[in-house]
């Protein structure tokens, strides 16, 4: 299963990776806006979109990059580890 993180804590982006991988998931993790996200989300299983930690438009930018496609989008206002366990708990298993 493949994941895309979007937004989250800088420092926490191995930590989002690990966890992914301990539930046998690919993870891309974006913590900033930057130039070409819209070509770099590609068709991911699982959209993560840390709402706290982002902005109007990013959020706007990941769903209409990934609008049409057969895809779960999991929102969460917290950044944290235990957000993202659960949240793969619910889909990824």
């Amino acid at each position: 299963m493949s994941v895309v993180i979007v937004g989250g804590n800088d420092c926490m982006v191995r930590r989002y990776k690990d966890l992914c991988r301990e539930y046998q998931c690919q993870a891309k993790v974006f913590t900033q806006m930057k130039d070409g996200l819209k070509n770099k989300i590609g068709c991911p299983d699982l959209l993560v979109l840390f709402t706290n930690t982002m902005s109007h438009k990013m959020v706007r930018c990941a769903l209409n990059e990934t609008k049409g496609q057969n895809l779960i989008v999991a929102r969460s206002h917290s950044s944290s580890m235990s957000a993202l366990r659960n949240i793969l708990e619910q889909h990824a298993c």
